[in-house]
This record gives C-alpha cells, structure tokens and sequence, in this order.
C-alpha cells in the first residue's frame, strides 16, 4: 500500500499545527461558519440493492463499486469480506481497479488471509494493465522485500511507471533514486525533474530533496531540470 515516509508525517504535522495555531488567533469562525462545519456530510447515493442484482449478473464495475462501498463503508456497513468477495469476482472478470484492490486486501489481510505472494500476482497483472495505483504499489515490494525478493532495479522500473503516470509519491522516491543513482543510472537533471513535480503535487519534503539536489548542479542543469517539469504531462492510464 501507498506509504508516507515517517518524516515527511512529521513535518507535515508540524507545519500544519503552526498554521492552524496562526489561524485560531487570527480570527474565530461566525456561528454561521460554525453551524456549517457542524453540519453532517449526506451519505453517498448508492443503491446497493441495485448493485448486487447487477453484480450477481457478471456486471464487473457494479462488482467494483460493491467492494468500494464495503471496503469503505460507504452506503453500506463496512465489511471486509464482503468487500474482498466484490474485488475477487470483478479482478477475476478482469476490472483493473479490482486487480489493484483485491491486492491490497491481500497484502493487508482484511477480508481475505494475508498473502503477499497473491497479492503480488494482483499488482503485477494491475500494472501490466495499466493501473497507476498498482505500479507503486508493486515498486514498494520489490523495495521492501516483501513477498518477492528484494529488488532495486525492478522497484525503480515500477516507480518510473507510476511516476509517469502522475502519482506523486512515486515521483518523489523515483526523483531520489535518480539523484543517488540507486536501481537506475544517477541522473541528477531527471532527479530533480521528478522532485519538482512531486512538490507542485504538494509532496512535503520534496522541496528540501531538491535544494540539496541543486547544490550539486550547474544551472544548466538545474534549467533543464526545470524545463522538463514544465513540459512534463503524465501519462494516461487506466485507475
């Protein structure tokens, strides 16, 4: 599953205090404002009923949207195994936002036992068919080690992926790899190309990566580094 590194919690944590910190001996909310963030959010419109009958008739997507409502509790009581039954019969009809899921669920054990080689052959068929969400999720295995055997060179290539595809987490461990050179060539242009879009998608230690990225850099670099964000456009992909 998608991680955030722990000190990038922390430090997000720490800005987001300060700002809310700011923000309370600024001004105070108007009991309208007040009433407004008090009030309940309306459930989803979701029409389970009408889904399973759909579902019960091979129809993936509806199968798809039983496993979310499940697995979320959204419209319906959260329910793991139920959400995991949904995910397995629309991955099995080929639903690639399924394949992606079902793996998740896998590797987390809800739902279904824990099983990382399962959830493995899950990410790899969601990658291969496209899925954003899959490739990162397959780069961290073979990052980690878990479930496979530990594999710089094919973490990066499932990063690069993912990171073309547009996910920012990708693009800021990608853009590190790139700077060290660890799983890929060190390039220090494209490293700090995948740094600077990570921080335009709001990733909170890219920017630090990329100052120290720059020190090593002529501005030649650094320019191009920066011409290549600007005419970066990711790629589209199936959920």
């Amino acid at each position: 599953m998608k991680r955030i590194i722990l000190i990038g919690l922390l430090s997000a944590c720490c800005v987001a205090a300060l700002y809310l910190l700011i923000l309370r001996f600024q001004s105070s909310p108007s009991p309208e404002e007040q009433a407004v963030a008090k009030k309940p959010q309306p459930e989803p419109n979701i029409d389970i009923t009408n889904l399973e009958a759909k579902a019960a008739q091979g129809d993936s997507a509806a199968q798809t949207e039983l496993g979310k409502a499940y697995s979320q509790g959204l419209g319906a009581k959260l329910d793991y195994k139920l959400a995991a039954h949904w995910y397995g019969l629309a991955a099995s009809n080929g639903n690639v936002q399924a394949e992606q899921m079902f793996g998740e669920l896998c590797q987390a054990g809800q739902g279904v036992h824990r099983d990382l080689e399962a959830a493995q052959r899950w990410f790899t068929k969601a990658s291969k068919d496209g899925s954003i969400g899959a490739q990162y999720d397959l780069g961290y295995m073979y990052e980690q080690g878990r479930g496979v055997k530990q594999d710089e060179k094919l973490a990066a290539h499932w990063y690069q992926l993912a990171a073309e595809g547009g996910d920012v987490l990708a693009q800021y461990d990608y853009g590190q790899r790139c700077v060290l050179g660890v799983g890929v060539t060190q390039d220090l242009v494209e490293g700090l190309k995948w740094l600077l879009l990570a921080e335009a998608q709001g990733q909170p230690d890219a920017r630090k990566k990329a100052d120290a990225a720059q020190k090593k850099m002529s501005s030649q670099q650094i320019s191009e580094a920066k011409r290549r964000a600007t005419a970066f456009a990711p790629r589209v992909a199936r959920p």
